[in-house]
């Protein structure tokens, strides 16, 4: 670890230590300890309940009906709007949710631990898959269907079929070698990791179409397991090691190592991507704690393992992409081989190069009635480190 700022150095070899595996499932009730009242989203805060945008909305609103805490749709509305339910960031909770989703209290979360740190644990939502689910930011009769087959059905095949702690560094390391970056391409992942389940699961004739269906369905724990990486690093004096990203349609936000729970803000600019028949008045601002992954250097940080993920983005990655897990991330993590994967971002590293992380994630509808309308780059502002780097006395 050269050149390395002093100040940054304990808390890289604490995230280069750890070592993350999917140990369990558990109750969100159980597991972070929330109730009922509270619903937990992607980013940082809101800063009142008017300006959460519909696609978050609708997820709460259906979370709401599911949890039989309203008894429709309307009323969970009214009830967020009136402040009687509180809407918290979920890596406030070391939880991660992918896009518009939410977690509430009868959702069950992939449990991921540090097998080096037990006292490192991070939480992850099941992925929906291609069904209505919940990251899409839909509110309907189907989409509560959906949810409640995932958190009952899924839960109690994948449960009987989980054999001991999965190692996720390994599954990421399978998934680079094989074509994906472990964000907006995880076919390889998803493969490995269902692989890795006991032969019963063949068993469950539906959850495994489902599983075969579901290309995205590592994704959440990979989500999980940057998390608990990046957690790994987090409440070190002094140090600007980066330990939450994330946006919540309105702004994006960076967590620094000093300052634990503190989100350092930016109004969220929408994704560079196609969109398809929709305009790009129709894209949400950034969204999604997926910004976990490419932070962490998986991602479009890591397109330079995925052929197929550079050939979909095109001329929207920067001319610079290749470059900056030389320039931005500190240290080859060595779970990965000979792959030479590079982690661990610092506010510092991204000023002094004038250069900032690219994010790969999916563009939801504003409007939050036609889902996801494609994917596309987000680029982090220079503006963003600048503030967390002064918040910490530079």
């Amino acid at each position: 670890m050269t050149n390395i700022d002093s100040r940054d150095r304990g808390a890289l070899k604490k995230m280069l230590q750890t070592r993350p595996v999917w140990e369990s499932n558990e109750l969100a009730a159980n597991s972070i300890g929330i109730d009922d009242s509270v619903i937990l989203h992607a980013g940082p805060p809101f800063e009142s309940t008017n300006e959460i945008p519909a696609p978050v909305m609708n997820s709460a609103a259906v979370a709401l009906v599911f949890e039989k805490h309203a008894d429709s749709f309307d009323t969970a509305r009214a009830m967020i709007r009136s402040g009687e339910i509180q809407l918290q960031p979920a890596q406030n909770h070391s939880t991660v949710v992918p896009l518009a989703g939410v977690v509430s209290a009868s959702m069950w979360l992939h449990k991921i631990i540090d097998t080096n740190n037990p006292n490192n644990v991070t939480y992850s939502p099941f992925n929906g898959g291609n069904g209505p689910a919940m990251r899409l930011g839909l509110c309907s009769e189907s989409a509560l269907s959906h949810l409640r087959w995932i958190n009952q059905e899924l839960v109690e095949a994948i449960d009987s079929c989980q054999d001991g702690h999965i190692d996720l560094l390994d599954i990421a390391k399978f998934a680079l070698e094989n074509d994906d970056d472990c964000h907006g391409r995880t076919i390889a992942a998803t493969r490995e990791l269902v692989s890795r389940l006991k032969s019963t699961i063949d068993g469950y004739a539906e959850q495994k179409s489902f599983l075969d269906d579901s290309p995205s369905f590592a994704l959440n724990h990979l989500m999980a397991a940057s998390k608990c990486l990046m957690l790994a690093a987090d409440a070190q004096s002094d140090s600007g090691m980066v330990t939450a990203a994330g946006g919540n349609g309105v702004r994006t936000g960076i967590q620094v190592s000093d300052q634990p729970g503190n989100w350092i803000t930016e109004t969220a600019a929408s994704p560079e991507g196609d969109l398809g028949e929709f305009p790009k008045s129709r894209a949400l601002g950034a969204i999604g704690d997926s910004a976990v992954v490419d932070m962490i250097g998986f991602g479009a940080m890591a397109v330079a393992y995925s052929n197929t993920q550079r050939e979909m983005f095109g001329t929207y990655l920067p001319a610079d992409a290749d470059e900056l897990p030389y320039k931005l991330l500190l240290s080859v993590h060595d779970a990965f081989g000979a792959l030479e994967f590079r982690t661990g971002l610092s506010v510092r590293t991204v000023v002094e190069e004038k250069t900032t992380p690219i994010v790969s994630l999916g563009v939801i509808d504003r409007e939050g009635t036609a889902g996801r309308l494609g994917g596309g780059i987000f680029r982090y502002p220079l503006s963003l480190f600048q503030a967390a780097l002064d918040s910490i006395g530079g």
